[in-house]
């Protein structure tokens, strides 16, 4: 910080031109506005900045080219440079938010005085061309430059934390600023002092400036090792933009260099460019902004540098004070009071210093021994072992907890190598992760996790995960044992990936292996093949005798498909009793000789499935399998050969079961067949395309139509007929099948009313699942409601219970068909002689017509084993008392065979296929059909003529119009 001077007088004091006293120039920084965030842009500012400084240094340096030209620069020129150094501050501190505005403003206060001071020096010198009185108004601006920067460091210094940090920072303060006033009491200002005839204000105002710029040459260097980390560029610019202007404020105070001293000399481009550097400061930091940081490396490499010149500042002011002394000392002058004085207190201010700092000391060595006593408590108590190692990989250092965590000693594991304690396996990998850390930036990367398997003591492996951070060169390891963790997450990978009740790999997990090796090197191979396996049977098992014989079974059936595939090969559990096995191909034999081997392979694991199973309790079950095969195709995913492989085994189940089916292009093709008809089916109920027809029930012995039974067709808006076993099969959801089963019941209700007012009082029989019959959709009240509104005469409703679901409470179905009897509504078991719940069902419903299956009545003939089973089945029938009724009734020998075993009655081919309304009518009017071996008697039916044309079988119209 400078002033424009001291003011001693234009002639020099022992007569002559006089001289001007000395004139401060403030100011750093740069005069610019907004600076580009790019790299180039401070560049640029700096190159700049240099071209105008040396430009005015040129110009200082050559006189100007004329002397009125120089007073100019001189004034007017630097007046210029602080108000440049004071916008620039100003504005930074007003667009920037920042806890340093106050320093910047501080600073632009600052410029503002000395900018004002040269315009009042050059008002007298250039505007009104007379010397500048002593005192004068620019001296004022001048004195009031220092306070403002003095304050402004104060707010850019790293403020102490301790009350000994405050005193410390005073007593360095008055050591530098002591021994700068010792040095230059002896060199100048003594001298400046003892002028003689001075008045006390001229005195005063000639050791003012001089004072002024020790106290801040002081704080610049006081403060230069404890300014703040924060936009250190910015602060470091504007404490040199105050050096370069102290320092010509104290080649100013030379009384040699003030003599011969006139304005716009080559010492005002100092000032000059002070002024422009502290404009130049808070814009030119890279980076910009207060919250700049430099990086890591440079703070490591420069903190141990500006400590150890901290350190060294006392000593070294206490040295400059010395040399004071001895200047006098040398120069044979009596020793002034002042320096006495000073040098004194200099000493004083040192002492005080060291007791503090070795007060500071004790206190640092006792806190750090606590804390060092803590953290070996902390190391030596963790759970977790620190390991460091030097970077040769030898380890330095072993934490107690060797002992308890690797069953070995701290002592034993150091120096020894770590790389010796890894399983060679994992040693690859914790080299290369090693070697990527250490190559990264520790700002970007501070830590990695490492985890591998390390040699206990006890000479087994152990999982260790390890948190490594850089020390010194080498590094340090936080490890711990996590082998009971790694062994829990295998075995929940496991769990996930595998069956809980087989073991075998679950859906998931066959399905990853399917895809693995359709896209590894067997992706080529055309004999890699996936086996679908379905036990057939197994819901009977699992129905009588339970769950946990069924699970028994399906760990049996898994050990068998285990046994049968090869090493090489997978065999899995898709879900329930479905199965699956991965046949990876040999690459070695051509397509027809592959497919031959897995049928070969396919029909061996369905025979092995099929053996019979010796479960818990003594009891032998027999499952039979269907199995569907599908190969690999090039460029086939995953999914789609596990969906041609359950499509195979599907055919499989619907050719018979127990069967061997290879996948076949065509059973896609049917699958899409019935997708479309699954939708084309949701518009026909009310697109009008289905028709009721009945088949009529004959008396086996007297021919009579007994009843009739109604049942559904389809004819779809493209022609073509479909019969119940067809599009039921399609009618995937319960909600379509529900609202067929409300229309079928509807319509064979009206129109079997419409036939009786009209004399044909043919009960109607409906066939209705026992799920159908507890369906909420179906409530009583709507059966009762429908008999009431149509007026059917009780006993002209009966209902078929077809396919008696075990899952069904037997109780709530008991109640239901009690209550539909109270109705006048007759109740048949349809389907008696197939599946086990016939017989419970037998016992525990109130039925009261039996309807054989039709598998039994087709081989009633041929098999005298079948014959037995229907004609006991027969006795109990009316053993009960209850009609029986045989379905499929296709073959005169049949009839013949049904009534000598004694079936009241018979459906099918051999009386009439299913008629529409026009045929049946005619039907009931002839009354009869011809029964083999009796000669037919026409029986009239109400009042209808006998005479009427011959009724043609169904067989020649087997579909009606619609």
């Amino acid at each position: 910080m400078s002033t424009r001077g001291a003011l001693a007088e234009r002639g020099p004091v022992t007569g002559g031109a006089t001289a001007p006293g000395p004139r401060p120039r403030p100011g750093p920084g740069r005069p610019g506005t907004a600076v580009a965030r790019s790299w180039a842009a401070p560049v640029l500012a700096q190159i700049v900045l240099g071209v105008i400084c040396a430009g005015y240094a040129t110009g200082a340096a050559l006189g100007w080219g004329s002397e009125r030209l120089a007073l100019v620069m001189g004034d007017f020129g630097l007046s210029a440079a602080a108000l440049a150094a004071c916008v620039s501050c100003s504005l930074y501190a007003c667009v920037r938010e920042s806890r340093f505005r106050p320093a910047w403003l501080l600073f632009a206060f600052s410029s503002v005085m000395a900018a004002a001071g040269n315009a009042v020096w050059g008002w007298y010198e250039v505007v009104l061309r007379q010397d500048v009185p002593s005192p004068s108004v620019a001296d004022l601006f001048f004195l009031l430059f220092a306070p403002p920067a003095i304050v402004g460091l104060l707010v850019l210094a790293k403020k102490p934390v301790t009350r000994a940090g405050w005193v410390c920072l005073g007593l360095d303060a008055w050591l530098i600023g002591g021994s700068l006033l010792t040095l230059s009491w002896s060199l100048a200002l003594a001298h400046t002092a003892h002028f003689d005839g001075e008045s006390v204000a001229r005195a005063a105002l000639s050791l003012a400036y001089p004072l002024l710029d020790i106290v801040l040459v002081s704080m610049v260097l006081a403060l230069h090792f404890r300014r703040s980390h924060v936009n250190r560029s910015a602060i470091n610019t504007a404490i040199a933009a105050l050096a370069i202007t102290v320092l010509c404020d104290a080649l100013f105070t030379s009384p040699l260099l003030r003599e011969n001293y006139s304005s716009g000399q080559l010492l005002d481009a100092g000032w000059f460019a002070g002024s422009l550097l502290l404009a130049y400061a808070p814009w030119g930091a890279r980076g910009g902004g207060d919250g700049a940081v430099p990086p890591c490396g440079q703070r490591l490499h420069s903190r141990p540098v500006a400590g150890s010149l901290a350190a060294l500042t006392p000593y070294l002011a206490a040295a400059v004070c010395t040399l004071g002394i001895l200047y006098n000392v040398v120069e044979g002058r009596r020793v002034d009071r002042v320096v006495v004085f000073t040098g004194c207190t200099v000493v004083l201010a040192l002492v005080l210093r060291q007791g503090i700092m070795l007060l500071d000391n004790i206190a640092l060595t006792h806190e750090l021994a606590q804390k060092e006593n803590h953290f070996r408590s902390l190391v030596q108590g963790s759970s977790d072992v620190i390991m460091i190692a030097a970077p040769s990989g030898i380890l330095r250092y072993v934490s107690p907890a060797a002992a308890g965590v690797y069953g070995r000693d701290a002592e034993e594991l150091i120096g020894s190598e770590l790389a010796s304690l890894i399983h060679p396996e994992d040693l690859g990998g914790v080299v290369h992760e090693v070697r990527r850390f250490l190559a990264a930036s520790p700002a970007e990367e501070p830590t990695t996790r490492i985890e591998c398997r390390f040699r206990s003591g006890r000479g087994d492996w152990l999982n260790v995960e390890s948190t490594v951070n850089r020390h010194q060169g080498g590094l340090i390891f936080n490890s711990r044992d996590v082998t009971e963790r790694v062994r829990l997450q295998a075995q929940l990978q496991h769990n996930a990936e595998h069956d809980p009740l087989t073991d075998l790999p679950n859906r998931a997990l066959f399905t990853q292996r399917v895809r693995q090796a359709l896209a590894g090197r067997r992706s080529t191979d055309p004999g890699t093949a996936v086996l679908f396996i379905d036990l057939d049977g197994f819901k009977g098992v699992n129905d009588r005798l339970g769950h946990q014989a069924g699970d028994e079974l399906l760990v049996q059936a898994a050990r068998r498909l285990q046994d049968s595939v090869r090493s090489g090969d997978t065999a899995a559990r898709l879900g329930g009793d479905e199965f699956a096995a991965l046949i990876l191909g040999d690459g070695g034999r051509d397509r027809s000789d592959r497919e031959c081997q897995v049928h070969e392979i396919a029909d061996r694991l369905r025979l092995t499935l099929s053996q019979p199973y010796r479960l818990e309790g003594g009891n032998d079950v027999r499952v039979a399998a269907s199995i569907g095969v599908a190969f690999a195709e090039p460029g086939i995913s995953a999914g789609d050969l596990l969906r041609n492989a359950d499509l195979a085994m599907y055919r499989a189940k619907a050719a018979g079961k127990d069967r061997v089916e290879m996948y076949a292009p065509q059973m896609q093709t049917e699958i899409v067949r019935r997708t479309e008809l699954a939708t084309r089916l949701r518009t026909a109920l009310h697109g009008g395309e289905f028709a009721l027809l009945h088949q009529p029930v004959v008396d086996l012995t007297t021919g009579r139509i007994a009843a009739v039974a109604a049942q559904a067709r389809w004819r779809s808006a493209q022609g073509i007929l479909f019969t119940p076993a067809e599009f039921l099969r399609v009618a995937e959801d319960g909600e379509r099948t529900a609202e067929l089963g409300r229309w079928l019941l509807e319509q064979a209700v009206e129109q079997a009313a419409e036939r009786a007012g009209i004399g044909h009082r043919t009960p109607v029989s409906i066939r209705l699942s026992a799920r159908r019959l507890l369906d909420r959709s179906l409530p009583l009240g709507s059966v009762e409601a429908l008999l009431t509104r149509h007026a059917l005469p009780s006993g002209s409703l009966m209902i078929e219970l077809a396919d008696s679901d075990p899952r069904i409470s037997f109780d709530e179905l008991e109640q239901r068909l009690v209550a539909l009897r109270r109705l006048g509504v007759r109740i048949a078991l349809d389907g008696f002689g197939s599946g086990y719940a016939a017989i419970n069902a037998l016992r525990r419903l109130p039925v009261d017509v039996l309807k054989l299956d039709r598998e039994l009545v087709e081989g009633v003939v041929e098999s005298v084993r079948l014959r037995k089973i229907t004609s006991g089945l027969l006795r109990i029938a009316a053993d009960l008392g209850l009609q029986s009724v045989a379905d499929g009734v296709d073959e005169p020998e049949q009839v013949l065979a049904l009534r000598a075993m004694g079936c009241t009655h018979g459906q099918g081919m051999a009386f009439s296929g299913p008629l529409d309304e026009y045929r049946l009518r005619r039907a009931l009017v002839r009354g009869e059909y011809p029964l083999p071996g009796a000669v037919p008697v026409p029986v009239p039916v109400g009042n209808r003529p006998s005479a009427l044309p011959p009724i043609r079988s169904n067989n020649e119209t087997p579909v009606p119009p619609t």
